[in-house]
């Protein structure tokens, strides 16, 4: 496996074990809907979260550059699916993880909730 998928995959390992420490409930993890993936699903209270776990050696800049408009829009896909699923009606938010670092140099969490917000009118 590239050296990118297993951070990203250690990256999101990291993810979850925060989440669990901040009192959320990990219902999933790399959660497919036909081609779209949401790294993290959890719930905290009636709100359902769907995470994007961004993993970069270095630079939170670039960790959150890579969730442009594209992405942003694929998310919020795979998320309206899995609500639409859910028998259970909860309020809903997308929050961006950035860790940042490695298993062998240590690492920072950056924890962004409520990130943003679906597109309006079906643009997506």
């Amino acid at each position: 496996m590239a050296i990118h998928n297993l951070t990203g995959e250690w990256g999101e390992t990291v993810a979850r074990e925060y989440l669990i420490e901040k009192g959320y409930t990990v219902m999933a993890s790399n959660s497919h809907v036909g081609h779209k993936e949401i790294d993290i699903v959890a719930t905290k209270g009636n709100r359902m979260i769907f995470v994007e776990v961004k993993t970069r050696r270095e630079s939170l800049n670039d960790a959150l550059d890579a969730i442009d408009d594209k992405k942003i829009r694929r998310i919020v896909r795979a998320a309206d699916s899995i609500l639409r699923n859910s028998d259970i009606p909860y309020e809903y938010q997308f929050d961006i993880i950035a860790v940042i670092g490695s298993p062998e140099t240590g690492h920072t969490i950056h924890h962004f909730p409520d990130a943003f917000m679906p597109p309006l009118f079906g643009a997506y």
